[in-house]
């Protein structure tokens, strides 16, 4: 059996994020700076963290990036999320970055990283994942 068997496709997912590169997202040597593509997957899976935990979500890490393609300027960046992982107060996200050229169709991954999210309530205290994920779909983590 696929290891992918049942998820959808790149195709029939949702961006949590869509922009094109600008100007002033270049580096020194005219390519899309690597700290623009960081940012921009982390707004994505903020934005998942925050919208799946009803609530304020504080990054406390991200690892994993790899840029295995440079994208152009005027390219258009999609951000796609997904939840990997749920702990008592985390939920850790995996992000990539798909661009697709300006002028076309052709699309092709530019980055990818892995965010890990603590929720937290009004005064900044870490509050429990599994009070507001009841019986969702998302992979289990610690109990």
């Amino acid at each position: 059996m696929l290891k992918n068997a049942g998820k959808p496709k790149m195709n029939d997912r949702q961006p949590q994020i869509r922009v094109t590169a600008m100007p002033g997202d270049l580096n020194p040597y005219n390519g899309i700076f690597g700290g623009w593509l960081m940012s921009q997957m982390a707004l994505g899976a903020g934005s998942l963290a925050s919208r799946t935990g009803q609530g304020r979500a504080n990054v406390v890490a991200a690892t994993d990036f790899a840029f295995p393609a440079a994208m152009a300027l005027g390219d258009e960046l999609s951000i796609y999320c997904e939840i990997v992982r749920e702990g008592n107060t985390s939920i850790t996200i995996a992000a990539e970055g798909i661009s697709r050229e300006r002028n076309g169709e052709t699309t092709q991954l530019v980055c990818k990283g892995t965010f890990v999210f603590v929720l937290a309530d009004e005064e900044g205290n870490p509050r429990p994942v599994r009070a507001v994920l009841q019986g969702g779909d998302h992979a289990k983590g610690d109990p």
